[in-house]
């Protein structure tokens, strides 16, 4: 088997490589105030086609948690994909997103748990936003019955530099 060469998509996902500073809002209920949290992020590349971004941060009850969000590209489907898993959640959340023509938002859609509780499913998109070399934001969205869109987190990424 012949490995293929990587892609421009490839290559947007790399500009996530390296060390991460966080700060994260989110919502936890229509009647509570946002939660706020830090954390940190390591992001790392499996080969060069895959990165592997493992998090770290306060969960809601103040107990730290971790996640890992694996990113690649499929060019037989034209796709961005990946997965999403957390300590704090039972559900892997699979990843299928593309690039908006600016390239520097990347939507990804996923299928969920949904926020009523009851065992139904719901539509969700995790949106990362390139703003410069340095720094990202990444969104999440979930669709509810009616086919809105409604923001319930967001976190602020600082790229970690050394400055001795």
């Amino acid at each position: 088997m012949q490995i293929p060469e990587p892609t421009l998509e490839h290559k947007w996902l790399l500009r996530l490589l390296g060390d991460w500073n966080l700060e994260s809002e989110c919502m936890m209920g229509p009647d509570q105030p946002p939660s706020k949290s830090m954390g940190k992020q390591s992001t790392r590349s499996l080969g060069s086609f895959w990165t592997l971004g493992e998090m770290e941060n306060d969960g809601p009850d103040g107990q730290p948690f971790r996640s890992l969000m694996t990113l690649g590209f499929d060019p037989v489907k034209q796709r961005f994909v990946g997965t999403f898993v957390s300590a704090c959640m039972t559900h892997m959340w699979p990843y299928d997103g593309q690039l908006d023509a600016a390239r520097n938002v990347l939507t990804l859609d996923s299928e969920g748990p949904s926020f009523a509780d009851d065992g139904t499913m719901a539509k969700y998109h995790d949106i990362i936003e390139i703003i410069d070399q340095d720094h990202y934001l990444l969104t999440s969205k979930f669709q509810s019955p009616d086919g809105t869109w409604t923001q319930f987190m967001s976190a602020r990424y600082t790229r970690v530099t050394d400055k001795a």
